[in-house]
């Protein structure tokens, strides 16, 4: 797959590599994970390999926790089809797992998305086939009893099927997903934290993340691009309970494709979106002014649990659009 790959700069303000454990995994995704777009013109069977890894990896810069993931990365791996491919699923539990693990593709028509066909125990391998039906953007997760908590642990990501006449072209696209992680321990804690089944269960998060953990997407991979530039984000939630009100602070969605429909004209000028969980959405901007844009959900309080991220514009001022003097808070409304 062609993947472009960006870097940036550091949040003041959230967290940062644990000190202590400068070697530990990162199970962040980088949003910049996004396979090119599809040339041909004609269905093909597409091969899928998921493994799914469960890895102790860092939360925040106190913490850590042991994610379950397909592939080592939360979310999971970009998959990219066209429609009336066949997607040919390869699941493999690792053999140091501690629990069933299997997938669930919303893009699939058939029982479970394909989660019984995929049901492997550690060190098992399992597939199946479907063929893509529907064009859209469509999550896929865990499905395995309690399925919540698997999602929650980490078992989400996306899967994009294009149109037949493909998606219209633009210059940078990124990958984001929200969830939220359920702990014994409250919010700030140090060391290696456990997951909460009663918290889960009442719903009530410790942490909400954008790519993994707090500082995924402000200090590790914050998204990039230039002035001039049309931004497609392709923004899922994982959850497994919160629907987001996704929004870019300074920013404009042009254009929003509900609910992950290709197939409906998307709504026009909006300021932010409403994506429930196990769904999608693609929003698409372009960046007309420099500076840093902080990515939320305007439920504002979960930005106190770590979740936010930064989109950082480069390039000539645009005074026309935008003049405001120095101002060394630039991140808020």
């Amino acid at each position: 797959m062609d993947h472009r790959n960006h870097t940036g700069s550091l949040s003041h303000r959230l967290y940062s590599v644990n000190p202590a454990h400068p070697d530990m995994v990162d199970v962040a995704e980088n949003p910049t994970n996004v396979p090119a777009p599809i040339a041909r013109r004609e269905p093909a069977t597409v091969r899928v390999d998921l493994e799914t890894k469960e890895l102790e990896a860092h939360l925040d810069e106190k913490s850590t926790f042991r994610f379950w993931t397909f592939n080592g990365t939360v979310p999971g791996p970009f998959v990219r089809v066209r429609v009336g491919d066949t997607v040919e699923v390869h699941l493999k539990n690792a053999e140091d797992s501690w629990m069933m693990h299997n997938v669930d593709f919303h893009a699939c028509t058939g029982p479970g998305g394909g989660a019984g066909a995929t049901t492997a125990a550690p060190g098992e391998e399992k597939s199946f086939t479907f063929k893509a039906l529907n064009p859209g953007i469509f999550v896929y997760h865990c499905a395995v009893p309690p399925v919540a908590l698997h999602i929650a642990n980490g078992m989400y990501g996306l899967i994009l099927v294009e149109p037949e006449e493909g998606l219209s072209p633009v210059d940078r696209e990124f990958y984001v997903m929200q969830g939220e992680i359920y702990t014994d321990e409250p919010f700030g804690s140090s060391g290696l934290l456990t997951e909460s089944y009663e918290k889960l269960l009442n719903e009530r998060p410790e942490y909400f993340v954008f790519n993994g953990h707090v500082g995924a997407l402000t200090e590790h991979y914050p998204l990039k691009a230039q002035v001039g530039e049309t931004v497609r984000i392709y923004f899922g939630v994982g959850g497994p309970n919160y629907t987001s009100g996704f929004h870019v602070i300074g920013e404009i969605f042009d254009r929003a494709y509900q609910l992950g429909s290709v197939t409906s004209p998307p709504i026009t000028d909006v300021q932010s979106i409403i994506v429930p969980p196990g769904s999608a959405n693609i929003v698409e901007f372009k960046c007309e002014v420099p500076g840093r844009y902080v990515l939320v959900d305007h439920a504002l309080s979960r930005a106190e649990r770590g979740l936010a991220g930064y989109l950082i514009v480069e390039g000539p001022e645009n005074q026309e659009i935008f003049n405001a003097p120095p101002n060394d808070n630039d991140s808020g409304h």
